[in-house]
Order: C-alpha cells, then sequence, then structure tokens
C-alpha cells in the first residue's frame, strides 16, 4: 500500500460533523461505486451534478494497477457536469456506511470529500461525492491516446485490470441510459487494438501457401536414384 498523501480521520471527521447525523444520508456515486457500492441503500436515484466531471486521470498502484504499472481510475474534477447515481443510507446506518466508505475510498486520503447539490427528477439532494484536486500527485494530467492504450493493456491491480475497471463502468452506465461520450471513445481505443491483435493473430495462423520455384520440380525429379530400389531387391 502506497504511504498515506494526508491523514483520511480528520476529513472523516468533518464529513461526519457537516452530515450532523440527523437525517438520512445521501452519497453520489460516479464509478465503481455504481455497481459496487458495498453499503445498503433504500433508495437509488440517478442523479447530475454541475461543476464537476468523471475523468480517468486518477493513478491506481494497488486496486487496478501497480507501482510498477499504474492503473487508472476515475476522479470527479472541476468544471463540467456530470450523472451518476445518488444512494440514500438511512440515518442509523450513515455513521457505519461512513467508516466503511473511508476504508475503501479514502485509505490514502488522496480524494477531496464534498457535499454536492444532486439534482434528481425527484427533486434536488445533498450528497457526499469524492472529488479530485488536479493538485493532487495522483492526477495524471493530459494523457495521449496511445498511454491509455498501453495502461489498458497491461495495468492489473488487486481488484483486475483497469480496462475491466472503465468497462464495467461504461456498461453500467449505459444500462441506466448514461451516456458519457469519452469514456466510451477511451474504451474504444483499447476495444480497437484488441480487434487488431486478434486479426494479425488469426493471420498467422493461416497456413501458407507453397512458392512455386521455376525447376524446382524438374530438380527434385532428377535428384531420385535412376538405379532399381535396394530395399525391392
Amino acid at each position: 500500500m502506497p504511504a498515506p498523501l494526508r491523514d483520511p480521520q480528520p476529513m472523516l471527521e468533518r464529513a461526519i460533523a457537516d452530515w450532523g447525523g440527523h437525517e438520512d444520508l445521501w452519497l453520489f456515486g460516479y464509478g465503481s461505486l455504481i455497481w459496487r457500492p458495498e453499503f445498503d441503500f433504500v433508495e437509488r436515484r440517478q442523479a447530475w451534478v454541475r461543476g464537476w466531471h468523471r475523468a480517468l486521470k486518477m493513478w491506481s498502484r494497488v486496486n487496478r494497477g501497480s507501482v510498477q504499472t499504474p492503473g487508472l481510475v476515475f476522479g470527479l474534477l472541476s468544471g463540467g457536469s456530470c450523472r451518476g447515481m445518488v444512494f440514500r443510507v438511512p440515518k442509523a446506518e450513515g455513521l457505519e456506511t461512513l467508516r466503511r466508505l473511508w476504508l475503501r475510498e479514502m485509505p490514502t486520503g488522496v480524494y477531496d470529500p464534498r457535499w454536492l447539490r444532486c439534482g434528481t427528477a425527484e427533486g434536488d439532494v445533498r450528497a457526499l461525492a469524492f472529488t479530485l484536486s488536479r493538485r493532487s500527485p495522483n492526477f495524471t494530467g493530459e494523457l495521449s491516446d496511445e498511454r491509455y492504450r498501453h495502461i489498458f493493456a497491461n495495468a492489473v491491480g488487486r481488484y483486475g485490470s483497469s480496462l475491466d475497471y472503465a468497462q464495467q463502468t461504461l456498461l453500467e452506465l449505459r444500462r441506466h441510459s448514461i451516456h458519457d461520450a469519452a469514456l466510451a471513445r477511451l474504451v474504444a481505443l483499447a476495444e480497437v487494438k484488441e480487434q487488431l491483435l486478434s486479426e494479425n493473430a488469426a493471420d498467422c495462423d493461416v497456413p501458407q501457401a507453397p512458392v512455386y520455384v521455376p525447376g524446382s520440380a524438374d530438380k527434385k525429379s532428377s535428384s531420385q536414384p535412376s538405379g532399381p530400389n535396394k530395399e525391392n531387391t
């Protein structure tokens, strides 16, 4: 496990104080929380936030990569907008849920937890979200398409590969009719490369037609012994 960037405990205590415990707890999911929340909830709604967007621009050296080959996970970066899901946790279970969530999302203190206004079809809610600062050492900055292809092809951590993580998130977003063109384009980069590699491998398996060399048949026949075969005498 990489060394903590910051002590996560004070941030947990601040989040608990900001919540207050007097009402149900709302959590905003934009990545793996959508398809693997790992906490009990009594309600889930599609939601959107303004001023933040989902980005596959956070290094992962444990869960989806390694120190030698860092992988990628999502961060919520400032700017734009994001569609995801909000989960309502009963207030009696809110404190324990936050503590468990901190163990999963904040072991190194990489995120900046924020309470965001989330729009839903049933009205706005105030939900906790895990945002990422561009000043964080885990922020990747801009990555080229070739760098994404390399990471998708090689980065694997304790929970699986970066590509599996991206594909699973895209699949779940589509299941909820949430369109993310940027993520779809990144996943397509890897899938096109996989298809090309598969086609190249298939081409290598096709038997090659013999190459005819003029005169080769004559040379072969002339090399046969002219006398009787000794095994038949």
